[in-house]
């Protein structure tokens, strides 16, 4: 069925036209009616579901009935690549409706605080933001959210990973009572049960096949020392058809060595981590975004939320140390029941990881036979015992066999804790 089933206004069912959306997937056949209904939600969906849709055109659809003219919506997510991914989809679907919404985030200059703040004081319709730099415009006095009547925490489980939930616990002080809030999240573990039930009246549960990659999803992997690392990417790379493809690497320190790698291989390449501003991360995007750059390596910072379509092809340069973290991933390809390839490059002190991750996602992954000329690689039914410190089984702080003194601080506590203070 298509999206008439849900009665939306001519004006809406427009902009969802125009932006070439036909048939509502299943966390929008879900969740859709709840919200038209008023019941408050919590709702498990893994990336690349539709679920920012699913949260998006009942709101649109509630605000045209009732015509507000004061902040209705506030829409509350982990990172800014996120939250201006949400304001360009909400620009979309509004494009023939009488609202205004805008993006709260930190990073930016003093125009652009401007200009987040005359929109906070007018009343702007639709609010998305970031916690920190939310908590304090609202210190400030510059927005008024007592009548507000929907609250969205998106990837609410991200949330808490980077350390925000004192700040949401804060932002609900300036929030009425009565309310209807909705809670999206790719896992549900206890802590976001918890909250739930803190911040959610009586709500419709919904869960939507987690944790696992999408069918279209063609996974492999290869086993390989590090020093052939970079030695493989040239061979995966080397693909005059490519024309989009993600590179995820575990600290930005690696990500800065491998696009300089890859850029003396004559690739056409950018990078994302938290050490460039965020004029120069919008910048980066928007080449990606219109296939001007053709390999984008970043860390887990666009692992989720960042919705680009065409990418053909994502390679994990290391595994990622949480399962979770691979099924969001790879997420990036495949989206939209479209069909995409992954490649994970696993060396001998990663082994107990990936197989931690074939135990979650109930398959195994094929080992790919490396390429003519190249060295055999690791054992894979010998793991690796890594020098030093042995990592835990999240894959928390340790140093591999043989790695140099780098800053590995996106993977640390105390990377979140900078993470967070980036967002105010």
């Amino acid at each position: 069925m298509g999206f008439d089933q849900f009665g939306f206004s001519a004006e809406l069912t427009d902009g969802l036209d125009s932006m070439n959306f036909r048939e509502p997937t299943p966390i929008q056949q879900q969740a859709i009616p709840e919200i038209l209904a008023g019941r408050d939600l919590i709702a498990s969906a893994q990336t690349g579901t539709g679920k920012t849709a699913a949260f998006l055109l009942p709101i649109l659809e509630k605000c045209l009935r009732d015509k507000p003219s004061h902040i209705d919506t506030l829409i509350i997510v982990p990172t800014r690549e996120l939250g201006l991914q949400i304001d360009q989809q909400l620009e979309g679907f509004a494009y023939f409706l009488p609202f205004s919404n805008i993006a709260i985030y930190g990073g930016g200059d003093g125009k652009e605080f401007e200009v987040q703040k005359k929109a906070l004081k007018q009343g702007t319709e639709i609010v998305v933001a970031t916690p920190g730099k939310l908590l304090s415009l609202l210190n400030m006095g510059y927005a008024d959210l007592s009548k507000l009547r929907h609250l969205v925490l998106d990837e609410v489980d991200r949330m808490l990973d980077m350390g925000f939930i004192d700040d949401i616990t804060r932002i609900m002080r300036f929030l009425p009572e009565k309310r209807q809030t909705l809670f999206f999240s790719a896992t549900m573990p206890p802590k976001i049960r918890q909250l739930a039930v803190k911040l959610l009246h009586n709500p419709v549960q919904i869960n939507i096949s987690i944790s696992k990659p999408a069918e279209g999803i063609n996974q492999g992997a290869y086993l390989v020392h590090d020093a052939q690392k970079l030695q493989i990417l040239g061979t995966i790379f080397r693909n005059p058809d490519l024309k989009s493809a993600i590179l995820f690497a575990g600290t930005r320190q690696k990500v800065k060595e491998v696009e300089r790698e890859l850029r003396r291989m004559k690739f056409n390449v950018g990078a994302i981590h938290s050490d460039i501003d965020q004029q120069q991360r919008e910048e980066v995007l928007l080449s990606f975004r219109n296939k001007k750059t053709v390999i984008l390596v970043a860390t887990d910072v666009v692992s989720r939320g960042i919705d680009v379509q065409g990418i053909e092809l994502v390679v994990n340069y290391d595994v990622p140390g949480d399962p979770e973290d691979y099924v969001h991933r790879i997420g990036r390809t495949a989206r939209a029941e479209t069909k995409g390839e992954a490649i994970t490059l696993i060396n001998g002190t990663d082994i107990r990881r990936f197989q931690r991750i074939e135990e979650m996602i109930e398959k195994t992954v094929p080992k790919l036979p490396l390429p003519e000329g190249f060295t055999e690689g690791p054992d894979y039914s010998k793991p690796e015992r890594p020098a030093g410190k042995f990592r835990n089984d999240r894959g928390k702080p340790s140093k591999p066999a043989g790695a140099t003194s780098t800053n590995s601080s996106e993977s640390t506590t105390g990377e979140k804790a900078k993470k967070k203070a980036l967002q105010k």
